[in-house]
């Protein structure tokens, strides 16, 4: 038994916001030391009444139309998100209706962040595996917009909002080999939204402004974006080492890493600390910005356009994510 990639496609929302507008709201800002420092020139942000499901789903339809799908062959629905439509019920199961997929098929929400592509697929091969569907359609959508202050010009320069829809199948271009995970709930409150859930469910209303009028509250996005950088510079190389392990491979056995598109900077000191040469390294976010667990799936959608993946054939992922969790896989191409 063989879980593949078998298509890949991905949804922007309309809307733009470009570094020249962000300049305009903080001034002691500038376009060159965004660019120079993190790399994004513009990022996508979802629109007031536009939410992760409704992305999703544009990005499903696209897949669909790209790759010839007959909906009655996808029998599971894993949707990835931290922007669900609401608490309850699954946004997996609302777009299941929305697609107008059979209702003889599985549908659930996976809560995690930028490492959420990797895990999706080892569920959906896992499903596979367990000759429990033939045809997964892994979705994932995130609005971390939403969950942003406006004054919040660290995160709003990093992040940009998309959707990714990949059909994993029993056949495909892609062979999806071995795993490697990480956990540490340690690391969790170095990026959150505190409120909301049921440990905090009503907003705290305790925004502060620090000494660079940055701010910082419970009820909105908070990353400590030191801890996140030693975070994943130390758990990234480990990663990576037992990835090789896990597909007895050696690291100049990989002809292109594909790792979590986070921003220049980080991507940059991650490249050197491996020692990976710049012809084996892809990047993909300087018109999307760090759309988090669809960063993975659109540089593999970018890469197929450009001819990247052309003679390619041992592609290692890699992603570090909130939680903290962090997985690594290899995709074995045609």
């Amino acid at each position: 038994m063989k879980a593949y990639i078998k298509g890949i496609s991905y949804f922007l929302p309309e809307i733009v916001l470009t570094n020249e507008e962000l300049v305009a709201q903080f001034p002691e800002w500038s376009v060159d030391k965004i660019i120079s420092k993190i790399g994004i020139v513009e990022r996508h942000i979802a629109g007031v009444d536009e939410t992760a499901s409704d992305m999703a789903v544009k990005a499903a339809e696209k897949l669909i139309a790209e790759y010839s799908i007959e909906k009655n062959a996808i029998d599971y629905v894993i949707l990835c998100t931290q922007s669900p439509d609401y608490i309850l019920p699954t946004t997996a199961c609302i777009i299941q209706d929305k697609l107008k997929l059979p209702t003889s098929i599985g549908a659930i929400d996976v809560n995690l962040g930028c490492s959420g592509f990797i895990f999706g697929l080892s569920i959906a091969k896992g499903l596979i595996f367990g000759g429990m569907a033939s045809n997964v359609l892994l979705l994932t959508a995130e609005t971390y917009s939403k969950h942003m202050h406006p004054r919040d010009k660290g995160n709003r320069t990093i992040f940009g909002d998309a959707a990714a829809a990949t059909l994993i199948s029993t056949d495909g271009f892609a062979e999806i080999k071995d795993f490697s995970f990480g956990t540490d709930g340690r690391g969790a409150e170095n990026l959150i939204v505190k409120t909301g859930g049921a440990r905090h469910k009503i907003h705290l209303d305790d925004l502060s402004f620090d000494e660079y009028g940055n701010p910082k509250s419970s009820d909105f996005l908070f990353m400590d974006g030191a801890e996140i950088l030693n975070y994943t510079l130390d758990y990234f190389p480990p990663l990576i080492v037992d990835t090789l392990l896990k597909n007895k491979l050696e690291q100049k056995d990989i002809d292109l890493f594909v790792f979590h598109q986070a921003n220049k900077y980080i991507m940059e000191l991650l490249r050197k600390k491996l020692k990976i040469e710049e012809g084996k390294f892809y990047r993909y976010f300087e018109t999307v910005g760090n759309t988090v667990s669809s960063t993975i799936p659109i540089a593999l959608k970018e890469a197929l356009k450009d001819g990247t993946l052309f003679g390619k054939k041992t592609v290692l992922l890699a992603a570090p994510g909130l939680g903290y969790s962090w997985g690594g896989n290899i995709l074995r191409f045609k």
